[in-house]
């Protein structure tokens, strides 16, 4: 089969393109044909290996696993003999570790049936933006419905399903994101949206019951100064700068105040991927993909990923 290898870290033109053994499904796992898979934020990293944390989870010196990738959908192939919950033909998405590949194999537990109503390239863009967001949301910011929630990052992956989902809860929605991504963000739900370029959120006399920040850099202090009294501040992505602060210096600040300020680790399971997948069915959630690249040209969409000016998922598709 076809697959995308990584012998070696680097920028994403060392990812070649090999022919490789089509992998055996362990007893728990299945064989999954892979119609899509989807760019995040961990396959870069993990591609670049330009962090020594990253390097601790994919190997010091030299990557581990060959094969980037972690969202996945497509076609069940085959099943291995503990296998109780899915048999070969079955449509599914969710995640798969080397879905950069014609086949991958994963746990029976990574995925769940694929939404009827949309594409396996849409589904294939929502694993793991959409439970970032979800998580990023609920769990550590306990969304409530009527509170005002912004979303700073408001275009990018895990932005486009974050102003939904937090709609889908009965949140007012502020969106912010650059000029170009307004009337997208107007489209997708959010009740008010934020020209970053022309408007500091954080200077305007709005105080918001939740924040949470998904892409570019901000002080944790700014933010802090545009939450509510109580209010709830989740980073989940953007620059590692803005990471960084949210791990080390938030849970600082939020034992001095009622503010709270805090970051996410993402926990993969099939109970909130079919949270998801019941909001997509349902229309509370349309996925938002930006460009469309064939398996061959996996480099150049890590690429334009790299360049952090996407307008929702960037998505690997297989063509015959």
């Amino acid at each position: 089969m076809k697959a995308i290898v990584l012998t070696k870290y680097g920028l994403p033109d060392v990812l070649q393109v090999k022919d490789v053994e089509k992998p055996t499904p362990r007893d728990n796992e299945i064989l999954v044909k892979v119609h899509g898979a989807s760019v995040n934020y961990a396959d870069l990293a993990f591609v670049k290996g330009e962090s020594l944390v990253v390097r601790l989870w994919t190997g010091l010196l030299e990557p581990k696993r060959k094969i980037p990738g972690t969202d996945v959908a497509g076609c069940v192939e085959a099943v291995g003999r503990s296998v109780k919950q899915f048999v070969p033909g079955d449509e599914v998405f969710g995640y798969g570790g080397g879905s950069f590949a014609e086949y991958v194999c994963v746990s029976e537990n990574a995925v769940v049936p694929k939404p009827a109503n949309i594409s396996f390239e849409e589904a294939a863009s929502v694993p793991q933006a959409a439970l970032v967001a979800l998580q990023g949301l609920r769990d550590k910011g306990h969304i409530q419905p009527g509170q005002k929630v912004l979303i700073y990052g408001a275009s990018g992956g895990i932005g486009t399903f974050a102003v939904q989902i937090a709609k889908s809860f009965g949140a007012n929605v502020t969106g912010v994101c650059s000029t170009r991504n307004l009337d997208m963000v107007r489209a997708i739900g959010a009740d008010r949206v934020i020209d970053y370029t022309q408007e500091d959120f954080t200077r305007n006399g709005q105080h918001y019951d939740l924040i949470l920040a998904t892409a570019g850099y901000r002080s944790v202090f700014d933010y802090r100064r545009a939450l509510s009294s109580t209010g709830v501040y989740v980073v989940t992505g953007g620059s590692m700068a803005q990471i960084f602060q949210g791990m080390l210096l938030g849970p600082l600040m939020s034992v001095t105040g009622s503010k709270k300020m805090c970051n996410l680790l993402e926990r993969p399971n099939q109970r909130d991927l079919v949270f998801i997948k019941e909001l997509i069915e349902v229309g509370k959630v349309v996925p938002v993909i930006d460009r469309r690249y064939p398996l061959a040209e996996a480099a150049k969409a890590l690429r334009y990923y790299d360049e952090r000016h996407a307008r929702g998922k960037v998505v690997i598709t297989m063509v015959p």
